[in-house]
């Protein structure tokens, strides 16, 4: 017999006891005063083992990759396959509704990621607020269609390679679900969760299973899993929906006692009120996968995922909507009193206030269907053919978006506070907002859309064996995506029909009461609309007479793309004296073509307009490793690369929107060309224990361009665009519209750092070795120069999306009958707007959305080798979502803040 660990204990080592003898409390209970025990052998098992094979996979490849893997059969180390990545170094999360949704890989966002499942790429798209983006109608994946559970590997790949597809500045993502090849012989495995958001205060279940097995001798196998979960969540907090200065949408009131409020230079917030989300959510993910080897040198996978999420949302508001509109609006409004702090009006008074309430219900769906098949035929030692073909589609349904609006007209006693905690101000809206009395009905919105994403995949690759010291690949790929979208609206939202008493008063029995449940407000308590009742009364829904809905030809719009794409790969090993290097070196050559349906003017006409344009890339790749000795790497990577233009940008003509407050002119540019970078990778690899690693990367990107969209807030009336375009939404042409249009401009230097370290505890006494710890920190900074509104390359910031610090830490607990880890993940400040939409921020403000430090935990049991107790918390510190505008004249003032609550899930799972 043999001690557990005989190595001798290297610096690294004796920080890691450091750390654990300071964090290591419980294990400490379990076994106090327990000596050092020698064992024949390790069982590595859990999140333990889930690191290793993680470290497995990250020294084998020729490139810089980070892996998250499956702790058990079906069982992944988080819920949501975007809380699982945020794990890797560089990977950061955007959430929505508290859950997450969106990643950026080093400072580089969700459209410059690229996501394939089972090899292929893929893209789903989901719905949301206003205020978090609305409907996904760009390149970027939204992670929370899928339940980890269907997941047994993510593998996040941060060089290019000739092998795999371009398409991504930032990284390649590879979701792979289980195959029955993977176990031996029959598996089974169930478990079951109780989840409670302590702000919805529901309780909702989650459950999954997997059934797997192989037959005649191991060459014939099948495997079914399923994932179900339900979801509720309360989202609560305020909104200013931006600042804009005295002189907007008409200017205030000439009359106005308290002048400084009419100056140009004096900032107020556009519609102080406060949020009410509740979600509900069900998810259905079903993953099928047939595995044939008829002979030892053939092998045959069809692959099948399956993915539903239905969702509900309504929210419910109180505003004052006089500050964001001209004609009978703002012009109107009294400036009674007020403060100004950094020319910023934090406190105001005022008379002849239009106060608005809202409800707003969607109903919407993502179905995702892939199926694929894959075979690999091995002709001899020395080649081989594989290949897959598939089909892709995402179908994002939105049948129900309806938004029913009250008013009262010329309060008098208005006044908004954000002199105490920005995020929380206090509002007196002059009247009892509880009274259901002397509201006027105003809108009624209709807007059902459809977001489609298709992707046809067929791939042919050869695999020739040279030389003992040389490999040739190649293949070719045919790829053909298309993107279609469709919006529905009333003729005109603004035509109410009368009540019964012949007038737009709504009866009191047709409104409700809305309250903030977990965020205090002041006041906290509204009526709203009572939509379903006025939905049953007017028939709203019937698609008829003023209700009936049809497409908006501004809002309805498609691209189809078709690539074509070869390679050519050389992978080689050798030795230079007495150092073995490895790697490969290779190049992609795409061709891409591509279409786009849209609207545009002709004659001051709103007419169909289609463009189409080619364009085609060649992209070298190499990536090299040196092993200067059997435990330390070093890996040198460098590749052109290349991200298509998003979806949203490439449509001809314009898209008009409004909803409530906010008023948008979007444009497209189907002309806009890719955004290419040259990425070169330096890291350091040194695995100087079973299952630890420490890890030091640098990388630089010289981003030769990118594409940015101009903002500017103006008059419609400037916009040439016809007053037709407006018509049943309430909006005049004297209304100020926030205009976008996107052009290609230059890019710019992105560099960082990445620091690793894992370590198993293994060198401690007991039960004190069963821990272990997972550190990384990530820095990322970048040279951009920002067009202001006259296109003038003026401002140089950070990309949009990227937090210039991130870390993680993660210390678990793996021992034979209770495990448990407890992880904090960091992200600094990021930016989301350069420049500011508004007059006095389009110049030199910015706006961004404050960091954040969530922390999860989780604990396990094992009552027995198949069944398993376990309690789970996300979320222990409620970190809100904090976004904000800042300009050296005002400094910081809040946007948008919104709190989700606390999780916590109780579960169980049996193994067989």
């Amino acid at each position: 017999m043999k001690p557990r660990n005989s190595q001798k204990k290297t610096p690294v080592t004796l920080l890691a006891l450091g750390i654990g003898m300071a964090l290591a409390g419980a294990a400490a209970a379990q076994d106090a005063g327990t000596a050092a025990t020698e064992l024949d052998a390790v069982t590595v098992t859990g999140y333990r083992a889930s690191v290793e094979k993680a470290l497995d996979i990250k020294r084998s490849e020729a490139g810089v990759v980070d892996a998250i893997v499956a702790e058990d059969i079906g069982k992944f180390p988080d819920l949501n396959l975007a809380e699982s990545l945020q794990r890797i170094p560089g990977v950061v999360i955007a959430r929505d509704a508290g859950e997450g949704r969106s990643i950026t890989v080093r400072g580089l966002g969700s459209d410059f990621t690229r996501v394939r499942i089972n090899g292929m790429e893929a893209l789903s798209t989901v719905g949301s607020g206003d205020q978090t983006g609305g409907t996904n109608r760009g390149r970027g994946f939204d992670f929370n269609v899928f339940a980890s559970d269907l997941f047994s590997q993510l593998i996040v790949r941060k060089t290019a390679s000739a092998d795999v597809e371009e398409g991504s500045l930032g990284a390649t993502v590879d979701l792979n679900t289980a195959r029955p090849f993977d176990y031996d012989g029959f598996t089974f495995a169930a478990s079951g969760q109780a989840s409670y958001n302590d702000m919805a205060q529901k309780a909702d279940p989650r459950v999954a299973a997997l059934i797997a097995n192989t037959w005649a001798d191991g060459t014939f196998g099948a495997l079914l899993s399923v994932a179900y979960s339900e979801r509720q969540a309360l989202e609560e907090g305020s909104n200013t929906g931006r600042w804009a200065n005295g002189t907007s949408n008409g200017g205030f009131n000439a009359a106005s006692p308290y002048t400084p409020a009419l100056s140009a230079d004096t900032y107020h917030p556009r519609f102080p009120r406060y949020v009410q989300m509740e979600h509900q959510q069900k998810r259905l993910g079903v993953t099928g996968s047939l595995q044939w080897k008829p002979s030892d040198a053939t092998e045959l996978s069809l692959d099948a995922l399956y993915s539903k999420i239905d969702a509900e949302r309504d929210e419910h508001y109180i505003e004052a909507i006089s500050f964001s509109r001209s004609g009978t609006g703002k012009p109107q409004t009294i400036v009674r009193d007020g403060e100004i702090r950094n020319n910023a009006l934090v406190y105001g008074v005022f008379d002849n206030v239009d106060i608005r309430s809202e409800n707003r219900h969607d109903e919407w769906s993502t179905e995702f269907k892939q199926l694929s098949l894959n075979f690999k035929h091995r002709f001899n030692d020395d080649f081989s053919l594989s290949g897959k073909v598939g089909t892709t589609r995402s179908a994002h349904e939105n049948p129900v978006q309806t938004t029913v609006i009250m008013d009262k007209f010329d309060v008098d006693g208005f006044s908004y506070d954000y002199r105490g905690n920005m995020n929380r101000p206090v509002l007196n809206y002059g009247i009892d907002p509880t009274d259901p009395n002397g509201w006027t009905l105003a809108e009624i919105r209709l807007r059902p859309q459809y977001v489609d994403n298709d992707f046809d995949t067929a791939q042919l690759d050869f695999n020739w064996n040279i030389s003992p010291g040389f490999r040739l690949k190649g293949g070719v790929l045919a790829k053909d995506y298309s993107f279609k979208t469709v919006e529905l609206r009333r003729a005109a939202e603004a035509t109410v029909p009368n009540f019964a008493d012949g007038t737009k008063f709504v009866p009191g029995d047709l409104t409700t009461q809305a309250g903030l449940k977990g965020f205090q407000g002041y006041p906290s308590n509204w009526v709203v609309p009572d939509l379903d009742a006025i939905a049953d009364l007017l028939n709203i829904y019937s698609n008829s007479g003023s209700f009936a809905v049809a497409p908006r030809l501004n809002n309805t719009r498609s691209v189809e793309e078709k690539d074509r794409g070869a390679w050519l790969m050389g992978e080689f090993s050798t030795e230079l004296g007495s150092i073995p290097f490895s790697g490969n070196f290779g190049v992609r050559y795409v061709e891409t073509k591509q279409s786009s349906v849209g609207s545009g003017l002709v004659n001051g006409v709103t007419t169909p307009a289609t463009a189409s344009r080619k364009y085609d890339d060649t992209l070298p790749s190499f990536n090299l490793v040196a092993e200067i000795t059997p435990d330390f790497l070093v890996r040198l990577g460098a590749a052109k690369v290349m991200t298509r233009p998003g979806l949203g940008n490439l449509t001809p003509g314009v898209t008009v929107a409004v909803a409530g407050g906010a008023r948008t002119v979007s444009g497209g540019n189907p002309a806009l060309d890719p955004s290419r970078a040259t990425n070169v990778d330096l890291s350091f690899e040194w695995y100087f224990n079973e299952g630890a690693m420490a890890s030091l990367g640098l990388f630089y990107k010289d981003i030769e361009s990118t594409i940015y969209s101009l903002k500017e807030v103006r008059a419609y009336s400037t916009s040439g665009l016809p007053a037709s375009l407006l018509e049943g939404t309430g909006a005049t042409v004297n209304d100020d519209f926030t205009f976008t249009t996107p052009i290609n401009t230059k890019g710019g230097d992105l560099s960082g750092v990445e620091a690793n370290y894992v370590q198993p505890f293994t060198f401690l006494p007991g039960k004190w070795s069963n821990l272990g710890l997972q550190l990384n920190y990530t820095w990322v900074e970048s040279n951009i120069k920002y067009p202001d509104s006259n296109g003038n390359l003026a401002l140089k910031q950070d990309l949009l999306g990227l937090s210039r610090s991130s870390w993680n830490a993660t210390l678990f607990y793996e021992g034979e009958k209770f495990a448990g880890r407890i992880s904090a993940t960091n992200r600094d400040d990021y930016l989301t707007a350069v420049p500011g939409a508004e007059v006095g921020f389009n110049v030199d403000g910015v706006h961004g959305v404050s960091g954040t430090t969530v922390v999860d935990a989780s604990l396990r049991y094992k009552i027995s080798d198949q069944v398993e107790l376990s309690l789970e918390a996300i979320n222990l510190t409620n970190e809100g979502y904090d976004e904000w505008v800042q300009s050296p004249a005002t400094g910081q003032l809040p946007l948008y803040y919104t709190e989700t609550g606390r999780q916590y899930l109780l579960g169980f799972r049996y193994k067989f």
